[in-house]
């Protein structure tokens, strides 16, 4: 069974430290996988905010996220401008790409595009694309061809900006097979790759799952016969959970389980179908994201 590998990388410690324990440990696997950078300031600890509303709370208290992400990531961004990320890690966006990793653009400004990204204009949107495209570049040496929408929130505005990018795909919501995303009755050229699984931040602490069986959990829903887009995060499973990574990719590939990045699943083969996207929501995560419609 192949599945697909996503790495979001959202601040600048999971640039900084997460991808690097990430590529020393998909290379010791002999994996690649597809990296999301996010390249420009990095404001996250602005979303404290979103303390106010009782579902975040609840989220950061059943995933411990003091102890998950630390201080350094919650804080970033509040009394002053975040630092850009790209500036002070380019080194590293480098060499995940030297080894072989697809590399794609999560964000300019992650923190920005998950609180505004329903009121902003098609231009303004596109700059923000512009803006984190051309950053990825200069890290790297060439222009992202895929992109990945922070928190799966993606509206029409996104799919008509990016349209005007050379991406070949892009992976902006939930869903459970590879799609035409359709705007305003008709198809757009770039096919998005969905996340089909839940993340490590959206199970833990619920349902009793505990980081003593959430590989367990998780290795349970893949399923043969169906798209499997796993995500992972470097601030997460790059730092405070690598030992749990590690141990989780070695009980996958007991299970035969093998891992690529998402654009290996565009085959010349597929036969890929037109679908809307819509808002919604989904258990463990706080707020609407957009997901692949059923109808």
């Amino acid at each position: 069974m192949k599945a697909g590998l996503r790495i979001d990388v959202d601040t600048l410690r999971g640039t900084r430290d997460g991808v690097p324990n990430l590529l020393r440990l998909l290379a010791a696997h002999d994996i690649k996988a597809s990296f999301f950078f996010s390249t420009g300031p990095d404001n996250m600890g602005r979303h404290l905010w979103r303390l106010l509303r009782p579902s975040f709370l609840i989220k950061m208290l059943r995933s411990k996220a003091v102890s998950l992400y630390g201080w350094d990531i919650i804080l970033k961004g509040t009394l002053w401008p975040g630092p850009v990320i790209s500036k002070k890690t380019s080194g590293v966006m480098f060499a995940a790409a030297d080894a072989g990793h697809e590399i794609g653009l999560h964000a300019w400004d992650h923190h920005a595009w998950q609180a505004s990204i329903d009121s902003m204009t098609v231009d303004s949107i596109y700059y923000s694309l512009e803006r984190g495209s051309k950053a990825l570049a200069d890290a790297v040496g060439k222009l992202p061809l895929c992109s990945a929408a922070p928190g799966w929130r993606c509206t029409d505005n996104v799919l008509a900006a990016k349209a005007k990018f050379p991406f070949k795909y892009n992976s902006d919501c939930r869903g459970d097979s590879i799609f035409y995303p359709v705007l305003n009755g008709k198809p757009l050229p770039q096919p998005q790759i969905p996340t089909t699984l839940p993340t490590y931040d959206e199970v833990i602490g619920r349902g009793g799952v505990t980081d003593s069986n959430y590989n367990d959990y998780m290795l349970s829903l893949f399923k043969s016969g169906r798209l499997n887009v796993m995500t992972i995060h470097a601030e997460v499973e790059g730092i405070g959970r690598i030992d749990l990574f590690e141990a989780f990719l070695r009980t996958a590939k007991i299970n035969n389980i093998s891992f690529a990045p998402l654009g290996d699943f565009l085959t010349d083969d597929l036969d890929i179908k037109q679908t809307a996207i819509t808002n919604g929501t989904i258990k463990g995560r706080e707020g609407w994201i957009s997901c692949q419609s059923k109808a």
